[in-house]
């Protein structure tokens, strides 16, 4: 459902990161004149079986690392806000071996908009291309350094943003948390996703720009970070690197919401 929801702002979000349109208007307005309404679930198939993986990943990876460290502060009953932002930052980077292929698959199936002469025909076609051509290491990994930043990034805020919003509902309705109603959950969830993309969009439009990137002698950026925060910086200036966060932040809230929202509950339920 999460993926369902989420996948036309996401490819709204990732046409403008690359520069294919300077405004959602644009991009929706062209895409469904151009290419049909079909165009807006182009790259679906590989975060739909992603997605349940990397949730999975995720939330391990950051209760795993939350036991070790309060097995390094046996004095502590629970993490610090700044231990929460460590925890996620890990959970980020756990998620990125699975992150990093698959988005970019996903994003080099979005950013094609020629229906007739198109280089992959799906998310098998692709796979089989780019290992061909650049091998795993280099093809489906292309651009895993800059994922690895945001995810750290991104999840140590989401992390850390929805534990702050919590503690302070239970501080100021002098309730258990297990009382905070679900109205109070799904702000909470949802603040904590646009919080997630706010700290870390400037590393999404780097990775969209490494990941949607042609392969081989055509490749205009060859995997640099470099090259391409220096393109944006030029010819961009600083707002290159918040193109398409409207979008992005529009999605983040009814995503983000109903995870949190739904792992509250169910650690309500496991008790």
């Amino acid at each position: 459902m999460q993926v369902l929801i989420g996948q036309p702002f996401d490819l709204v979000k990732v046409r403008m990161q690359t520069g294919q349109y300077s405004s959602p208007f644009e991009a929706v307005t062209n895409t469904l004149k151009n290419e049909g309404a079909s165009a807006f679930y182009k790259g679906t198939l590989a975060p739909l079986f992603g997605v349940g993986a990397c949730v999975s990943i995720q939330f391990y990876g950051f209760y795993e690392a939350k036991r070790q460290i309060l097995k390094r502060h046996p004095k502590q009953k629970d993490l610090t806000l700044a231990q929460f932002f460590e925890a996620g930052a890990v959970a980020g980077i756990v998620n990125t071996p699975v992150t990093a292929p698959v988005e970019q698959i996903r994003i080099l199936l979005q950013v094609q908009s020629d229906n007739k002469n198109k280089l992959y025909r799906g998310p098998r076609d692709a796979i089989r291309k780019i290992v061909r051509s650049d091998g795993v290491a280099k093809g489906l990994f292309r651009g895993a350094f800059i994922t690895l930043l945001r995810e750290a990034q991104a999840y140590g805020m989401w992390f850390l943003s929805y534990e702050y919003m919590m503690r302070q509902a239970v501080r100021i309705q002098h309730k258990e948390r297990k009382e905070i109603s679900t109205p109070w959950l799904l702000l909470f969830g949802a603040g904590g996703g646009d919080i997630l993309w706010l700290a870390s969009y400037p590393l999404d439009v780097i990775k969209s720009r490494i990941q949607g990137d042609q392969f081989g002698p055509n490749s205009k950026y060859g995997g640099r970070i470099g090259s391409v925060v220096k393109e944006i910086a030029a010819k961009e200036g600083w707002r290159g690197f918040w193109r398409g966060i409207g979008p992005a932040l529009v999605r983040a809230i009814p995503c983000s919401a109903a995870t949190f929202t739904t792992v509250e509950y169910v650690l309500r339920w496991l008790g």
